[in-house]
């Protein structure tokens, strides 16, 4: 940490203002990292902010997302880039190096592990986006006892009370976000910057403050410094570094630095400047206390799961959103609101016996909770209905969505047009494709539906892009996720309107009954049907919750790990390396890498269980549906009547059973019967529909629908 003051002092000493520099490790290539930081140094610059790659950066723009991306495929980890530090320091680099990075990698290496051994390999300090400030507390009293700098961020939304608590933390100087989105370059600066960077150091105490985000020229450069301490630039740094040649990249590198500094070139083009090593660290172990009374991350969830780690400009919004939603749930008035849209809806929907369903399982009573004859087709009307009017609440009327295979794309895109809110869907490439018939649709009820193509293009990677698209204009857009899962209180708020399907439940089974079922069943990608059937019975101990996930190499309960996705604390598919894996399968809803921090909890606590279906077993599982009961299910739905077939054999006779039918496959025909063609024969089944050709394979008769629905 002295290191990086003393390098303040020194600036300040010298009248020139700090210029801190942000490279992605790995970025072009692994092995140019050493000299690119060499040549950022020859260049003039005071600290090098080092990015570690992450697979769902929210907070980042598309040139640092490529960065990341492409960092990542050239197998770039924490560990190899540690290994490029002590490169760099061994050929003469003497400038502070700051780490810059999301928390699932730090979280998946081990914070102390990670701390000590990047701080050995010669790491100054650490910046990470989305850390709680508990989590931050904890955080920074490693660094400081391993002689590093820990650096809050702080955003132009973030309240003065939290500035304060921020500046605390801040043994070095704090990163001041210039405006409110993501990082990127912008033409020009927010005319309230100055006023921002002298609040910060009124209510900070005077801190250091480097300021980040949109700075591109040197003429910003000196517009910034002349009120701030110091300024960070990155994307137009890695723009140039794109477009340099092999080779040409650390002499790109330091260029930039001297353009930044207002330095004729006079150099020879060295990159080494000596050995003039680091000064060693203070070892002195301090630890931080904050103030008395502050705010920290709420968590409404037993154990470690859920919380808030997000980044800074988000804190304030989900702030307010919770105030507004407890609120909202405890006025009768939005209720009843809520409660007159039930005939548009179709709540409530319906409870029987599958009494044919029953006498193929041989054992329980199988019963059907018919969320998929919901408007629209699935239970994602029920969440988007509450979250719609709760953006209305808040004064909102730009809508953001996300969908897989379109059911919560549907939901919102109808809801809005009910209650006249603009409506911008994103939805992954790759889903785009499989789904046109509800791209279609969507568009037709007025929704702009947005393809994405980073990553898979796939769930995942809309959330992704949804939350960036939230945080570009917070103060207008409302992001109605479409599962139970994201920061707090997002869990809480799809868990409370979702909730009306195990109410529902509850009571229309003791009319029928008189009493509880004895199970109920439903399938897991997210959550948010298992979470909304689960949620009244957790306090019924007679009741078995159960919940059917994708194949158990893509299930995130039953093979995935403890780590932070999209904000929250949960279990998640990832790597070796805390990057997250993506699953790809016909299942497009149930492609999220994750699951709802609640179910999480409810596995560890041992309240509900969990277990795998293949993709035979789901196909088998819609057929018995369709040929037993009449109904054509969503392959998401389809895992659950195979568990739930399961389990009625298991439990035998006299015995209830509910099964969520959380929605409708009428939209996903097209996919069935292609898998069929590969399946079908295997599993003794062939759909009328199959068509033998010459050569002896099979061809379906649905015709694909045209590909210029897609409109992309």
């Amino acid at each position: 940490m002295d290191h990086i003051r003393e390098t303040f002092t020194d600036s300040k000493r010298k009248g020139r203002p700090v210029l801190v520099t942000f490279v992605t490790a790995g970025f072009p290539t692994p092995e140019e990292t050493p000299d690119i930081m060499l040549g950022l140094q020859a260049g003039g610059a005071d600290i090098i902010e080092l990015g570690l790659p992450f697979t769902d950066a929210v907070a980042d723009g598309t040139l640092v997302q490529q960065a990341s991306m492409t960092a990542i495929k050239n197998g770039v980890t924490v560990h190899s880039i540690s290994l490029m530090v002590q490169e760099a320091r061994n050929r003469g680099l003497h400038i502070p190096i700051l780490f810059m990075g999301y928390y699932n990698p730090i979280y998946h290496y081990g914070e102390a592990n990670f701390v000590a051994d990047c701080s050995k390999a010669g790491v100054d300090g650490f910046i990470v986006v989305d850390l709680p400030v508990e989590d931050a507390v904890r955080f920074r009293n490693l660094c400081v006892g391993a002689g590093c700098s820990y650096i809050p961020i702080i955003a132009p939304c973030t309240p003065d009370d939290r500035i304060k608590l921020l500046c605390c933390m801040a043994d070095s100087f704090v990163y001041l976000v210039s405006r409110m989105g993501v990082t990127g370059m912008r033409g020009e600066l927010d005319t309230q910057l100055p006023g921002m960077i002298r609040k910060v150091k009124k209510l900070g105490g005077n801190p250091r403050v480097a300021v980040g985000f949109g700075i591109e020229s040197r003429d910003q450069f000196l517009k910034i410094t002349s009120v701030a301490d110091g300024a960070i630039i990155g994307s137009c740094l890695l723009n140039d570094l794109a477009r340099a040649p092999s080779g040409k990249r650390p002499e790109a590198a330091r260029k930039f630095c001297l353009r930044m500094r207002g330095i004729r070139d006079h150099a020879d083009g060295s990159m080494g400047l000596g050995q003039n090593p680091r000064s060693p660290p203070d070892q002195t172990t301090l630890h931080f206390v904050g103030p008395k009374k502050h705010t920290v991350t709420k968590r409404d969830i037993p154990g470690p799961y859920g919380g808030q780690y997000v980044p800074e400009a988000m804190v304030k919004c989900l702030s307010d959103l919770e105030s507004s939603f407890r609120a909202a749930v405890k006025d009768p008035q939005f209720w009843k609101e809520y409660e007159s849209y039930y005939s548009y809806v179709g709540r409530p929907s319906g409870l029987h016996k599958a009494s044919r369903l029953s006498a193929f399982a041989g054992g329980a009573t199988i019963w059907l909770k018919r969320e998929d004859l919901n408007h629209t087709g699935s239970h994602n009307i029920n969440n988007a209905l509450g979250q719609v009017l709760l953006a209305r609440r808040l004064g909102k009327k730009n809508i953001i969505a996300e969908t897989g295979v379109g059911y919560h794309g549907l939901a919102t895109a109808a809801v809005c047009a009910k209650l006249d809110m603009n409506c911008t869907i994103y939805m992954g490439l790759h889903d785009m494709q499989h789904e046109p018939e509800n791209v279609f649709m969507m568009r037709a009820m007025g929704a702009t539906v947005l393809p994405v193509r980073s990553g898979a293009g796939s769930m995942c990677d809309a959330i992704d892009e949804a939350f960036r698209a939230c945080i570009a204009d917070i103060n207008n857009n409302y992001y109605v996720i479409g599962s139970a899962v994201g920061p707090h209180p997002l869990p809480a708020i799809v868990r409370t309107f979702q909730s009306a399907i195990g109410k529902e439940t509850k009571a229309q089974f003791r009319e029928q009954t008189g009493k509880l079922p004895d199970a109920i069943v439903a399938c897991v990608g997210g959550g948010s049907n298992a979470v909304g059937m689960f949620h009244p019975f957790v306090g019924d101990k007679s009741v078995r919750l159960i919940g059917v996930e994708r194949e158990a190499e893509a299930a995130s309960l039953g093979g995935g790990s403890v780590g932070v996705l999209h904000g929250s604390k949960t279990y998640i598919l990832q790597d070796e390396d805390g990057q997250i894996r993506k699953p790809q399968s016909i299942f497009m809803g149930m492609n999220y890498p994750g699951v709802g921090p609640e179910l999480a909890s409810w596995k560890d606590s041992g309240r509900a269980t969990f277990f795998s279906a293949t993709g035979s077993q789901v196909l088998e599982g819609f057929r018995r549906m369709g040929e037993l009961e009449g109904i054509v299910p969503a392959l998401e739905s389809s895992h659950a009547i195979w568990g739930a077939i399961q389990v009625a054999k298991e439990m035998g006779p006299k015995k209830n059973v509910v099964l969520c039918v959380s929605g409708r496959g009428d939209k996903q025909v097209q996919t069935v019967a292609e898998e069929l063609l590969l399946l079908g024969p295997d599993l003794g089944w062939e759909l009328p529909g199959r068509v033998p050709l010459q050569d002896g394979t099979w061809a379906s008769s649905f015709q694909a629908v045209d590909s210029d629905l897609l409109q992309i």
